[in-house]
């Protein structure tokens, strides 16, 4: 049982499971304390039934050589039970109550057991972990203002770049649909995409799966991002202007569900209404390039006047 359950020794590494970690359920306790010496065998076997690896983690925190945690977050009685979802605290229970804490743990890993459930079609599927203090405003994407140039016409629509559910290539068997874009003549894509608010961008996380066995098709490599211009750029243009951010992808940089994570110059990205990415080049040798999901992260403001957007759309 001691292998599911962490113990804490610093805030820092405390810090880094909440980031790591989609639900934490923490145990603060004394070794003096006779209700938590109570309480423990349970908490230790909700431990050992229902943690998983970076979605559910248990762990115990000395009170004793801990005393900036347990100021942090206003531990003020022993036991304290903590339950967090990225990152912010959604549940105390306070004393030993093994009724309340086991009712509250089996309830939030039967959430998590529907989430995992549903992230195969239709569901919300997160390719990365979204860093702490910030959400998903993909939806925040004016889906219809969008253009893709250099596209292949036999792979998806732009839209399927920003759709919630898994991607198929991390299905079983093929897609019906073609849920990816894919450069065409060669391995350069250029991305316009507007938003419905001005929004604050913090992180861009890119999704790509090229196929196994075709070395024709990679990842994207090297990225320039561009800000808050009023329509998608031409491939001389970009080429040519001082990007906002460029990018280079190292292979390490994809994690397991073939997502990057990038962390933007958050100060650069403060009051974004339209986002331009070039994709100047994919990995390696290969003719094409191929993104299956785009997600934004960061914070959405209020939403802002679309006319001149509709306009536009009308007038084509």
């Amino acid at each position: 049982m001691a292998d599911s359950l962490v113990h804490i020794t610093s805030k820092a590494q405390f810090d880094e499971l909440l980031s790591s970690s989609r639900i934490v359920v923490a145990d603060f306790y004394a070794d003096w304390c006779g209700p938590c010496k109570q309480i423990a065998p349970l908490y230790a076997s909700l431990a050992e039934q229902i943690s998983r690896p970076n979605l559910l983690t248990f762990v115990k925190i000395d009170n004793d050589t801990n005393q900036d945690l347990a100021q942090e977050y206003g531990v003020t009685a022993l036991p304290t039970f903590l339950l967090f979802r990225s990152g912010k605290v959604i549940h105390k229970v306070q004393g030993a109550n093994p009724t309340e804490l086991k009712a509250v743990i089996e309830k939030l890993a039967s959430e998590l057991e529907s989430l995992a459930e549903g992230s195969g079609s239709g569901g919300i599927w997160k390719g990365a972990e979204i860093p702490r203090g910030y959400s998903d405003v993909t939806d925040q994407v004016e889906l219809r203002g969008c253009e893709l140039l250099n596209a292949d016409d036999d792979a998806g629509p732009v839209k399927v770049l920003f759709e919630s559910s898994k991607p198929s290539a991390l299905g079983q068997g093929a897609s019906a649909s073609k849920d990816w874009v894919q450069s065409g003549s060669d391995d350069q894509l250029l991305l316009f995409i507007p938003f419905q608010s001005t929004i604050k961008l913090h992180t861009l996380q890119i999704t790509s799966f090229p196929p196994e066995g075709n070395s024709d098709v990679s990842r994207p490599s090297v990225l320039h991002l561009f800000i808050n211009r009023t329509s998608n750029m031409d491939f001389g243009e970009a080429e040519d202007a001082e990007p906002t951010q460029a990018i280079t992808l190292e292979p390490q940089d994809w994690n397991s569900d073939g997502t990057a994570s990038i962390g933007l110059r958050f100060v650069k990205f403060q009051k974004t209404t339209t986002l331009t990415i070039f994709v100047q080049k994919g990995d390696g040798e290969a003719e094409t390039v191929r993104i299956d999901r785009i997600k934004l992260i960061g914070e959405a403001g209020a939403k802002r006047d679309m006319g001149k957007l509709q306009k536009m759309d009308d007038e084509e």
